[in-house]
């Protein structure tokens, strides 16, 4: 077999990006709790002209998140709200939603943010923010989807970009790329592969989301 790792496999309708026409560019909060390579991919689609939009701010929970450091490279601001610090996840929430609105947000993408959100911030953005999780949804929901995927011998795993409603990892599919498993992949291998199919798929359905909804 010809390992093809690169080339996505979308199984969502899609527009390609240029016929998504958007009026002006969207404004954008990102919230990372990781490396921030989604981050990355994001700010990369909008220098490459591929996505109309300006990330307004990067979210982070983490203190040593790489993600803080990537939006420094882009020139964009960072916020970090330690859910350390909160005394509950209604409570963090608040805070994002605060930080969101000094910064003008007017769509949020969770782009491997892992801490569960609740209806404070759901309700402060409606139908205006987006996830991406490492699984064909609804097959693999919540933590450790990778592991999942691997242990339930699948053939087929990868990721899924969805609206984001209150019940984890449901919402609306906006879309959704596939990767093969082989036999010998580790966590770490699936997970890369996954990864890359990400970075491909999350500006599309950021562009297609907003047409939708505009």
């Amino acid at each position: 077999m010809v390992r093809d790792e690169t080339t996505p496999r979308l199984i969502s309708p899609r527009v390609p990006f240029g016929e998504l026409n958007l009026d002006k560019p969207l404004k954008l909060g990102i919230m990372a709790s990781g490396s921030g390579s989604n981050f990355e991919a994001v700010a990369q689609a909008i220098a490459d002209g591929q996505l109309n939009a300006q990330i307004q701010v990067l979210i982070y929970n983490n203190p040593d998140a790489k993600a803080a450091w990537r939006a420094q490279q882009w020139g964009v601001p960072a916020v970090l709200c330690n859910h350390r610090e909160y005394g509950s996840r209604e409570d963090l929430d608040r805070s994002i939603v605060e930080a969101l609105q000094r910064h003008q947000v007017e769509w949020v993408v969770m782009a491997g943010w892992m801490r569960v959100v609740t209806p404070t911030l759901i309700d402060a953005f409606p139908d205006k923010i987006i996830n991406i999780h490492p699984s064909l949804l609804p097959s693999f929901k919540g933590v450790r989807a990778v592991e999942q995927a691997l242990e339930a011998g699948v053939k087929i795993a990868g990721c899924t970009v969805h609206l984001v409603l209150p019940e984890v990892d449901t919402g609306p599919i906006l879309l959704q790329a596939a990767v093969p498993v082989f036999p010998d992949d580790t966590h770490q291998t699936l997970h890369s592969r996954i990864q890359t199919q990400e970075h491909l798929v999350l500006p599309q359905a950021i562009a297609l989301a907003a047409q939708v909804n505009s």
